[in-house]
């Protein structure tokens, strides 16, 4: 009997991967799609996008109940723990990247009959490729418990921000240059911002599974600092001051 419960949590955490991958794939999916309906000016594409994010949902509320039944019921240790945790904050990265999209289509509704120049066009086409490219490899990282790739993203997401740099001065030259109204120069900009931060999102999922790998996450070297500042050694919480 504790065989066949073992076996049984093990295909419940591999179901548990199986889906956080398919929640990453359904967000991929939508960076396309959203910057489709943008640059097209296509309001119902948009608006089948806003409404399809209900199953990203459901897929990740469903994802996070299992994780939690399977921590609460199955008390597990060590990487089986890790695993869960990670996997809670994969879905939520992934989960509010889908979120951004929505907001990239919701903006595009605003600013449907704006003619996009075609530096700006040429901008936002490279950075929904780049953000669903950190996307596929974040979950890549996750699926494949890739230290070497997750360690990596951080480093690649620097080409996003580059171009959501040049982004910005292309959106507000066309402002200067072609009487572009400020309304559609800001609503552009975000949405530069909202791609920029779907690949700070890949990069959180980075991190999560360095910690899933390995047990560290980029918050313990502030941890190490704070305990010599207070006058303890590393890993340990050193004396409290008060005044």
């Amino acid at each position: 009997m504790p065989n066949e419960i073992r076996i049984e949590f093990h295909e419940s955490l591999d179901k548990v991967r199986d889906d956080v991958v398919r929640l990453g794939a359904m967000t991929v999916e939508t960076i396309g799609r959203g910057t489709a309906a943008l640059l097209d000016r296509d309001l119902h594409a948009a608006q089948v996008l806003i409404d399809h994010d209900d199953a990203i949902d459901v897929l990740a509320i469903d994802v996070e109940e299992r994780c939690y039944e399977l921590l609460a019921l199955q008390q597990p240790m060590a990487g089986d723990l890790r695993f869960l945790v990670c996997s809670l904050r994969v879905v939520s990265e992934l989960e509010r990247s889908a979120d951004l999209m929505v907001n990239i289509c919701k903006a595009a509704r605003r600013i449907y009959d704006v003619a996009i120049d075609p530096r700006v066009r040429g901008l936002i086409e490279d950075m929904s490729l780049e953000a669903a490219a950190l996307t596929r490899k974040a979950i890549d990282a996750y699926a494949e418990r890739d230290e070497g790739l997750a360690a990596a993203l951080d480093d690649i997401d620097d080409r996003l921000d580059e171009l959501q740099t040049a982004f910005i001065e292309a959106v507000f030259t066309t402002h200067d240059t072609t009487r572009m109204n400020l309304r559609s120069a800001v609503q552009l900009a975000l949405i530069g911002r909202y791609y920029e931060r779907i690949g700070d999102h890949a990069v959180n999922i980075g991190e999560r599974v360095t910690y899933m790998v390995t047990g560290w996450l980029p918050e313990h070297v502030a941890v190490a600092r704070e305990a010599l500042r207070r006058g303890g050694t590393p890993g340990s919480p050193g004396p409290v001051v008060t005044e």
